[in-house]
């Protein structure tokens, strides 16, 4: 008789226990989401060095040199990549977004880990990437062709008179 007292009462015990045991804490106000914020780090030749080499290194495979997004591992692999030269490319796409696809990669890119770019520098690889449009030159506007103008027909020209 005693044994099922002893066990009924480790059962009430554990249950008053569990339920009195704190919870998980109510979440702080949610912080501004990555793709909210805004790049800290302002361009310098230095760090735009490390970012241009960093690109060379780990982007310019898939992306291209000039960030066109044209290499034939992108056509090998089945990829469309945006062209980061047209200035609209890159016009919605908040920094924020941005550090996010590098950090963390998407579809087919891998991701950037933290062990081969530091923050920063993916930062700095962020303004360098949205430099590849201004680095191309601006195409010339069009200039509609010059009307050719109408060609009056010939008139014969008589022979000489003979004397």
């Amino acid at each position: 008789m005693l044994k099922p007292l002893l066990f009924v009462s480790a059962i009430v015990l554990l249950g008053v226990t569990a339920s009195s045991a704190p919870g998980p804490e109510p979440q702080k106000a949610a912080r501004a989401s990555a793709s909210d914020q805004k790049n800290p780090v302002k361009s310098a030749e230095k760090s735009q060095a490390r970012a241009k080499e960093l690109y060379g290194q780990e982007c310019s495979v898939c992306h291209g040199e000039t960030g066109d997004g044209k290499t034939d591992l992108a056509k090998d692999m089945g990829l469309t990549l945006s062209d980061w030269t047209d200035p609209k490319t890159l016009a919605a796409k908040p920094d924020g977004d941005l550090f996010n696809v590098i950090r963390n990669g998407k579809d087919k890119m891998p991701a950037e880990p933290v062990g081969r770019a530091k923050d920063d520098e993916v930062r700095n690889l962020i303004l360098y990437i949205r430099s590849l449009a201004k680095a191309q030159p601006a195409a010339a506007p069009e200039t509609p062709a010059a009307p050719v103008a109408p060609v009056a027909p010939i008139a014969p020209v008589a022979p000489p008179a003979s004397n």
